[in-house]
């Protein structure tokens, strides 16, 4: 009885965590702004409302990642900075490696679907983010 208790935790754990595929890859092309953060004491940070948000542009797994900050008008503002980004497979995993010229550095992928996204990155922080809609005032 014992070992199928640990078999059945077992598989809802892996069937918990989806597998990202190569075809999905290019479902991180657009805005996204985080829902919330998975904290190293356990805890999680959840945000309501962000002033910056993340703008992905892929083609061909190379692009770039670029903060933006949305208008009330349906527009974005930016400073113009962009990092630049790579998308790798390494043993069945996908990692976004980006790089300025201040640094370098890696998150793996670890759902990526319609509207939601989860990275982490090498501290073990999960990023959860949720595909973002524009607000327009007419």
């Amino acid at each position: 009885m014992k070992k199928l208790s640990i078999w059945v935790v077992f598989l809802t754990l892996i069937s918990c965590h989806s597998i990202v595929k190569k075809e999905d890859v290019n479902k991180i092309n657009g805005y996204w702004e985080i829902k919330k953060v998975g904290l190293l004491n356990g805890g999680k940070k959840e945000y309501k409302v962000n002033e910056t948000i993340d703008y992905f542009e892929l083609k061909d797994n190379h692009g770039f990642r670029q903060k933006v900050m949305p208008q009330f008008d349906g527009k974005f503002k930016t400073n113009g900075t962009r990092e630049t980004i790579h998308i790798v497979e390494n043993k069945n995993a996908f990692f976004i490696e980006y790089s300025t010229k201040y640094g370098k550095w890696q998150e793996e992928i670890i759902t990526i679907e319609d509207s939601t996204l989860v990275l982490k990155n090498q501290g073990n922080i999960e990023y959860t983010y949720k595909k973002f809609k524009p607000f327009i005032f007419k």
